[in-house]
């Protein structure tokens, strides 16, 4: 146990994501079990370069597991890319003696907090929270199996309506640079047709397929689009691409946009969450730093900054046959 470290700080930043307040609640707790003080960072890295800080104890996080979006709040910050703002932050840690940080946050606030390191070398652990669950070397990230359920309970709806009046829905759900919500969603609420950005289905494959579906005796379609997918400048370009080209159908387009970030968080989030924040700690104390805390075949896990940045997990390729056989 490293004994210098008397005092964690903890902050979340970047797009919330559901589970992060079950993450801050365990860095909390686990801090006061092993007689850590724990000092919350109000607003991301803007907070820490504004000296937003508050002492949390085990009370201070009662009630917040269940809770969506982050207590602490989150925050972008301009100004900590630059090396003034960095500076900043590292005085303010340093007058409240601040031993060492847990960030929760996806890829830009690991670049940040690498880079913080670098400078400064100041202990940092991150924990994965993003919706996306596009960080390397984890499984899963805090969030996205509830913003998986959200967006599979929102389908099933839309093919209520879909069945009821013969309609094709397009469905946008995020993932700008990775397709898992879209992949996993689309399989689980069986969709018709799957478009994320790292496979490219294009215009000509896109309309066969929906001829076969109608040739089929299909009369509605759901098909599920990473909003990142290039096939179309944007979601409604496509749909009047379809309706152009493909007559019989009535073209509906559904956003879910920023739905897929909130709620209550799964069990499942709230249990991967508890145990990537007590795992922060712990690494910690141990003398770990520059490292994200994650999950590879149910076993926590830890890689360097630098692996959890080099892109995201591949694609299961397994998973686009299933959605091909499964989408006859």
């Amino acid at each position: 146990m490293n004994t210098a470290i008397k005092k964690i700080g903890v902050l979340t930043s970047g797009g919330d994501s559901p589970g992060m307040n079950a993450a801050i609640r365990a860095v909390v707790r686990a801090c006061a079990y092993h007689s850590v003080e724990c000092i919350g960072i109000y607003r991301g890295l803007q907070g820490l370069i504004e000296g937003d800080f508050k002492a949390l104890g085990p009370r201070s996080v009662k009630n917040i597991i269940n809770r969506g979006g982050t207590f602490l709040k989150s925050a972008r910050s301009q100004e900590f890319m630059s090396k003034e703002g960095r500076q900043k932050a590292y005085g303010n840690l340093r007058s409240e003696a601040i031993d060492a940080l847990v960030v929760i946050g996806g890829d830009g606030t690991f670049k940040g907090a690498s880079v913080f390191n670098e400078e400064f070398n100041f202990p940092i652990i991150g924990l994965p929270g993003t919706i996306d669950n596009d960080i390397n070397g984890t499984d899963y990230t805090i969030g996205y199996d509830t913003a998986l359920n959200t967006v599979v309970e929102a389908i099933d709806k839309i093919r209520d309506t879909a069945n009821s009046h013969n309609r094709l829905f397009l469905v946008e759900v995020m993932g700008r640079d990775a397709g898992d919500i879209a992949l996993n969603a689309g399989i689980g609420a069986g969709a018709e047709e799957i478009l994320i950005p790292e496979e490219d289905l294009g215009h000509h494959r896109l309309l066969e397929s929906l001829k076969r579906s109608k040739q089929s005796g299909k009369t509605s379609s759901i098909i599920v689009v990473s909003e990142g997918d290039q096939i179309g400048k944007n979601i409604f370009e496509l749909a009047q691409y379809i309706e152009e080209n493909l007559k019989g159908y009535e073209v509906r387009v559904t956003v879910l946009g920023h739905i897929q970030r909130g709620g209550a968080p799964s069990c499942y989030d709230r249990v991967l969450a508890s145990r990537l924040g007590v795992s922060a700690v712990d690494a910690l104390l141990a003398g770990e730093r520059n490292k994200m805390i994650g999950i590879l075949h149910n076993k926590i896990t830890s890689v360097p900054f630098s692996e959890a940045l080099k892109g995201a997990n591949k694609l299961d390729m397994e998973l686009l046959r299933v959605a091909d056989i499964t989408s006859i």
